[in-house]
């Protein structure tokens, strides 16, 4: 059986890495539905990962097994006008296969994510999750995150 392998991302990956990017943006709304998605999310995944590989100031690495993707963690670099230290590293979007969950492959991911964003010139890494998503606010937690900024939502009338 192959290995699991972290690596940045292929252009002729795209396809595969945009369902996952969908799929957790499904996964957003069951925590809240101010995350309902659209109905043309696939082509507008499809564009936003396309946008992403090789980019320099975003990060898309996968977990790979042969073929396979077993999961994807989007970040960008983010300029903090007024804040030290001047660039964050921020976690956007990172999914995981079910079958594949629980087994430390998400540290691994997340540890990756951290070492070449540091190169890429943060000095903080951040991480965007719904405030519902107890599990991702628990995984973050045990790694040494706390919560930084409150985002609070209310539907227009």
């Amino acid at each position: 059986m192959d290995e699991v392998t972290i690596r940045k991302a292929r252009k002729d990956e795209v396809g595969e890495i945009a369902d996952l990017i969908v799929r957790t943006k499904r996964l957003n709304n069951e925590f809240d539905p101010h995350f309902a998605v659209v109905a043309d999310a696939q082509k507008r995944a499809s564009e936003y990962v396309a946008s992403s590989v090789g980019n320099g100031e975003t990060l898309l690495i996968v977990a790979v097994k042969g073929r396979k993707i077993l999961g994807v963690l989007r970040a960008e670099l983010r300029h903090r006008l007024f804040y030290e230290p001047e660039a964050d590293g921020r976690i956007t979007d990172f999914y995981i296969l079910p079958e594949f969950r629980r087994k430390a492959l998400g540290n691994e991911i997340l540890e990756t994510a951290v070492a070449h964003l540091t190169k890429m010139g943060a000095g903080i890494v951040t991480a965007e999750v719904p405030a519902q998503n107890e599990i991702a606010v628990k995984f973050y937690g045990k790694r040494g995150y706390r919560p930084l900024m409150n985002i609070f939502a209310r539907k227009s009338q």
